[in-house]
């Protein structure tokens, strides 16, 4: 039986997801598209009668716009966001602001897919001398973290994620959840991807085939041991998620945006 629910939203479209470049850490708002799914990611919760108690981002602006835009839409703006770099976006390492049909082309569509999919493939780390180098790391949110500025990551793998995610979910959510508050996280599409493989218990194989588009809302049921009791529900018009989770998945090949 269902104890706790708890709503895990990939941000609404960002400037460069519609430009289909890696994004990661580097700071980007919401496209126009992005903006109009996030309020009615909001419409929709509030049609369904949902309430929230807590809200939880990253610290990138794509994740905490789009919360702001939900809560406004639900008539919710009061209620508490609490922001942490440990729901940040996977860190694509050298991968930062490349185009991915491009690198299909050169790459191999099966190689991007590896390096946007699979569970612990880490891509090339970024240095000194990459173009973002610089604009992600002497940002001044990244001396608010929990660890040195030094030792935050450099490139990461799904596990990697979900390794310095789990700290977080453990010490932070979980109480909140446990005390009878409903939880929305507006986070990404690997930090929720790493966090439901944990939930579900999905395999190391079968995380790569989970995509989740942006600006839906997945609704999991749980118990008290915090275990689903039912299939994760992505909440909305069917036909038009299953529409934007196979366009999610044609950013990774060849001429996608031609398709």
């Amino acid at each position: 039986m269902s104890k706790y629910k708890l709503f895990l939203l990939r941000h609404g479209e960002g400037a460069w997801n519609k430009e289909n470049r890696f994004c990661s850490w580097v700071d980007q708002k919401l496209s126009e598209n992005g903006v109009v799914e996030a309020q009615e990611c909001g419409r929709l919760l509030k049609e369904k009668g949902y309430q929230f108690d807590q809200v939880f981002t990253s610290i990138l602006s794509r994740s905490i716009q789009t919360a702001w835009l939900v809560l406004e839409a639900m008539g919710q703006e009061w209620v508490p966001v609490t922001k942490s770099w440990r729901l940040n976006e996977r860190h694509y390492g050298a991968l930062i602001g490349l185009n991915r049909a491009e690198m299909a082309l050169n790459h191999g569509e099966e190689q991007v897919k590896l390096w946007r999919r699979s569970y612990d493939i880490t891509p090339p780390p970024i240095d000194e001398s990459h173009p973002y180098y610089a604009e992600i790391y002497n940002d001044r949110r990244y001396s608010t973290c929990d660890v040195p500025k030094e030792e935050l990551p450099k490139t990461e793998s799904l596990k990697e994620v979900l390794d310095r995610l789990l700290p977080y979910w453990n010490d932070v959510i979980v109480p909140v959840i446990k005390s009878g508050q409903t939880v929305l996280i507006s986070a990404h599409g690997n930090s929720c991807r790493a966090l439901l493989k944990h939930l579900e218990d999905i395999s190391e194989t079968d995380i790569v085939n989970v995509t989740l588009p942006t600006g839906v809302p997945v609704l999991l049921e749980m118990d008290e041991n915090l275990r689903p009791v039912k299939p994760r529900q992505l909440l909305g018009d069917q036909a038009k998620i299953q529409a934007a989770i196979k366009k999610v998945e044609d950013q990774g090949k060849v001429n996608a945006e031609n398709k």
